[in-house]
């Protein structure tokens, strides 16, 4: 009896050794692997920003994309409430995933608000701007970020629009869990192309861009703000006409906008 009881309690030792080991091995490679886990995610951050810009860079390496991104994308941070820059915070390091979950940074959004399903909306967040390649700092587009909940996740992706402020450069997520071949279809390169041209406001300056159920028909008048609906992902789509209603309009990008065109259009050259 006794013979078995010191069996167990070997049994036990070794068991929890075991775990013990494990359990410091997997937390040091978490740590370890955490720069370059961050590191990855910047870099197809930066890359799906070039793409949406109509820059190609899907087939550069790490290096060319990092170079390439720095010398064609500017970045600023600005106030969602005002829509002026501001000069407080480092676009390099500035999170505004991060400010959106502190009530300091953020507010929370009433249900008649939230139509993009964010919860809270961040007071500043950094925009990108992409300029021209000849050094004369011309800009070419302007790229926003947005995010919204689609049928199973927050989508989260950029709109680039040209400097009119109203045609669309490229649309794009990054980062989604919606279902492959129904809603993940937000990331078909066909889907995709059917977005450049259109156009995002109508003529007094409010959002008029959705996606329809099936296909935009030829002829009809509001084509140029219409995009196919994703088949089979009604729930999807809506939730993509929804974030781009909410940050298009007053809550998000719209006091950003406005200023832009009172300014006369979208900056063209560097300060």
């Amino acid at each position: 009896m006794s013979s078995n009881k010191e069996s167990i309690v070997r049994t036990l030792i070794v068991a929890l050794s075991v775990s013990l080991v494990a359990s410091v091995f997997v937390a040091g490679s978490a740590v370890t692997l955490k720069p370059l886990q961050q590191q990855n995610s910047l870099l197809d951050k930066q890359r799906s920003i070039l793409a949406i810009a109509g820059v190609e860079g899907e087939r550069l390496s790490a290096d060319e994309v990092r170079e390439l991104f720095n010398r064609r994308i500017k970045a600023e941070v600005i106030d969602l409430d005002t829509g002026e820059l501001s000069p407080d915070y480092d676009p390099a390091t500035f999170d505004p995933l991060k400010a959106a979950k502190d009530p300091k940074m953020s507010e929370a959004l009433a249900g008649d608000q939230d139509i993009a399903l964010i919860k809270r909306r961040e007071r500043y967040t950094t925009i990108y701007l992409l300029e021209a390649d000849d050094g004369s700092g011309e800009l070419e587009a302007l790229i926003l970020p947005v995010r919204g909940y689609g049928l199973w996740s927050t989508m989260h992706g950029f709109i680039a629009i040209r400097p009119d402020l109203n045609t669309v450069v490229g649309m794009g997520f990054y980062q989604h869990a919606e279902t492959p071949g129904m809603g993940g279809e937000v990331d078909n390169p066909n889907w995709k192309r059917l977005w450049p041209g259109k156009t995002l406001f109508d003529a007094k300056g409010r959002p008029n861009i959705e996606i329809v159920k099936g296909n935009v028909l030829p002829g009809n008048p509001k084509a140029g703000h219409q995009v196919d609906g994703l088949a089979g992902a009604t729930l999807t789509s809506k939730g993509v006409n929804h974030l781009l209603a909410f940050w298009l309009g007053d809550q998000g990008f719209g006091p950003y906008l406005e200023r832009l065109r009172q300014d006369g259009g979208a900056r063209q050259k560097k300060d």
